[in-house]
């Protein structure tokens, strides 16, 4: 059986002083190193595999320190305190700078925990949008950052602008101008997990680029995911499209923020992400 691209990625070999070894994949490469959201999902897998580890994820926040290198990196998890239903983890991702000594690229923190039945609602429905076989998939160029080619993505709202020439994008029907909305999925479809809706929380393009049309350096400096379901909701989600939809709410001074929701085709809202990004002119 051929290995899922994603979790050739998620490779992670234990050590003997309890870190891991991974490596950075190149099916999951971006312009200059590996898609944001495949290093959220390499920190959360450190976690997931942890022999201390307790209960299923309930918060990830990762900050990008620095760009991941081709090659192998060392993730390392430990767990800063444990109680009742809660564990709080502290994680690092690095690799050897140019004098072989170990350079931290990325930061993260995880709150895990035994999740309780309890009384449950939600105040987000998921908005009306046509089937997923109703939307056409764009298919980027094979060319382009070979991340994209890992996703099955149908736009709805807010597509990639055609055209990149700074036309301010104001949205329609009252809607936020850096609004996207789109279905996607694993490409190819793979059963959702907690690492892989960590990744997928990441697909959404850099809202300045939809707001401007026009394209800037940016990079993404700190992203949270809160995961609102538990490993059998995911189950139950198996192999189908999910509804994603991001805009943002203040582009200054360097830096905008990024909002972004994610609900199965049940409707049931399966994570929330905040991310902060930095741009320049």
């Amino acid at each position: 059986m051929t290995t899922h691209p994603f979790d050739a990625a998620m490779v992670l070999a234990p050590q003997p002083d309890g870190t891991a070894i991974g490596h950075s994949s190149a099916a999951y490469w971006n312009m200059i190193g590996p898609y944001g959201g495949i290093t959220a999902a390499a920190a959360l897998t450190a976690v997931m595999q942890h022999p201390q580890r307790l209960g299923e994820p309930v918060s990830l926040t990762v900050n990008y320190a620095g760009p991941m290198a081709e090659g192998a990196y060392r993730a390392s998890a430990r767990p800063a305190r444990t109680n009742r239903s809660t564990q709080h983890w502290i994680i690092e991702l690095s690799q050897p700078d140019a004098a072989g000594q170990p350079q931290v690229v990325t930061t993260a923190t995880a709150v895990t925990a035994a999740r309780r039945p309890t009384w449950s609602a939600s105040d987000t429905p998921m908005p009306a949008a046509p089937a997923p076989a109703d939307v056409p998939r764009v298919h980027p160029p094979a060319n382009l950052a070979a991340w994209l080619q890992r996703y099955e993505m149908r736009p709805i709202i807010g597509p990639v602008p055609e055209r990149w020439e700074g036309q301010a994008h104001h949205g329609e029907n009252g809607e936020h101008g850096s609004l996207s909305r789109l279905w996607l999925r694993d490409d190819p479809p793979r059963a959702l997990d907690f690492c892989a809706l960590a990744a997928l929380a990441d697909v959404f393009f850099p809202r300045l680029w939809l707001r401007r049309a026009t394209r800037v350096p940016v990079g993404t400096v700190s992203m949270t995911v809160y995961f609102h379901a538990d490993g059998r909701l995911l189950k139950d989600t198996g192999e189908g499209f999910l509804l994603a939809e991001a805009h943002a709410h203040a582009f200054r001074n360097g830096f905008f923020d990024q909002t972004g929701l994610l609900w199965n085709e049940a409707g049931m809202l399966l994570c929330s992400t905040h991310q902060v990004v930095y741009y320049k002119e």
